[in-house]
């Protein structure tokens, strides 16, 4: 089991930025890949962005490319999300999930999640 806990999200004006913080507990970090993925009101979950166990491959949706960077601390057993140069399209409920393989943009790869945290962006 992996335990998951997103936070760092808020209310933030277009332009700003964001860093969300994903912490893990139980089983060994270092052994997933992790994903954050976004749900906006009244839509399908999707993905965002991912970054291997190793933190040596990256993947990103073409919507945050430039904008966003995933990164991951294995020795604190975290993974981060930096947002910058934020849109209110933005706005979403963002979540962290950790995967052992399968392909990195599908929710079905990834077996366990956080509990999500808000992040707003006003225009």
């Amino acid at each position: 089991q992996v335990q998951l806990v997103e936070s760092g999200g808020g209310l933030v004006q277009a332009g700003g930025s964001l860093r969300l913080s994903c912490a893990a507990s139980g089983r060994t970090f270092s052994g997933y890949g992790m994903g954050w993925f976004r749900q906006a009101p009244g839509k399908e979950r999707e993905f965002v962005t991912a970054i291997s166990w190793s933190g040596g491959m990256t993947y990103y949706a073409d919507s945050v490319k430039g904008r966003f960077t995933i990164s991951r601390d294995n020795a604190k057993n975290t993974v981060y999300l930096q947002m910058n140069s934020l849109k209110p399209e933005d706005t979403a409920v963002y979540y962290c999930a950790a995967r052992f393989g399968g392909s990195v943009t599908y929710t079905n790869s990834y077996a366990y999640w956080g509990q999500g945290t808000q992040v707003t962006v006003s225009s």
